[in-house]
């Protein structure tokens, strides 16, 4: 039985390299968007059965109060469900499982076992990351059972918005195992926020089936769309922590990337469930 678990992997891994991922992120991307009654109502029941997805947690009743699949995957939640731990404690972006965290090392992040990705490449800045030296990070999956929106961890300015293209990789756990370099090498989006003298950096990070990356500013609808590494409009004010960032079709990743000046809590760990709003770090106190 293992050793054809392990085959099914393998085969997993190897259709994604040959399989044309634009064209089938599109395609989902299209099948979402349906929004004949019949149609919408049969997708979003079967993926509330298949993901075992809260639907008590909602905004509005399911499946009839959601014009199309991809508007309920992209929801929100109803008043007072993610409530925001206390001020300073930085708060998680979003909800989903970490999949790994620490300290970044030498300019480099850990992905998985035997898989180092570098942070300049992430962050399509090839002089930023110095500015990190000393700092943390943690990788947050968001499975497809999850809420897909992401929020400002803390209160402060963007001062950079930007759109990165590349693949359309998985980024579940074992397609993160055995594609290197997997996030710097996804399609991206990559925010940059300044708070109390220090800056930190919240990636979004597109996958197979998630080829749309939102904001709620800008006429910027879809990653997908754009092909280049593009500066992206900036919100309109300063962003208040818990205010939302952006959502993902489907499921996808979320990098959160610390200067030395914030520290993880110590109960952030691999295989830890977050919660939007839980505290995930703090300032360092003298």
């Amino acid at each position: 039985m293992e050793h054809l678990q392990r085959a099914g992997r393998a085969l997993f891994i190897t259709m994604q390299y040959v399989l044309p991922q634009q064209l089938l992120t599109r395609g989902m991307r299209w099948l979402t968007s349906q929004r004949a009654p019949w149609v919408k109502n049969l997708i979003i029941r079967s993926l509330v059965r298949m993901f075992e997805i809260n639907v008590a947690e909602a905004d509005r009743s399911v499946p009839d109060g959601y014009a199309s699949a991809n508007e309920f995957f992209t929801r929100e939640l109803r008043a007072g469900s993610r409530p925001l731990a206390l001020a300073p404690a930085w708060v998680s972006p979003c909800d989903g499982v970490v999949s790994q965290c620490g300290d970044i090392e030498d300019g480099t992040l850990l992905q998985a076992k035997g898989y180092r990705y570098g942070l300049a490449e992430l962050l399509g800045d090839d002089g930023v990351a110095a500015s990190y030296r000393g700092g943390q990070f943690v990788t947050i999956y968001l499975a497809p059972s999850d809420y897909h929106r992401v929020h400002a961890p803390v209160t402060g300015l963007i001062t950079a918005h930007k759109h990165i293209p590349g693949q359309l990789f998985s980024v579940n756990n074992a397609t993160a195992a055995a594609v290197p370099r997997l996030f710097s090498r996804n399609e991206r989006r990559v925010f940059c926020f300044g708070s109390a003298g220090s800056e930190a950096a919240l990636v979004m990070v597109g996958a197979l089936n998630v080829g749309s990356i939102s904001t709620p500013w800008g006429a910027d609808s879809e990653a997908g769309a754009l092909h280049s590494v593009t500066s992206l409009p900036l919100p309109p004010e300063r962003l208040t922590r818990g205010d939302t960032l952006g959502w993902f079709n489907l499921g996808s990743t979320v990098v959160l990337v610390l200067p030395p000046q914030i520290r993880l809590e110590a109960d952030v760990k691999p295989g830890a469930v977050m919660r939007m709003g839980q505290a995930i770090a703090h300032p360092v106190t003298d």
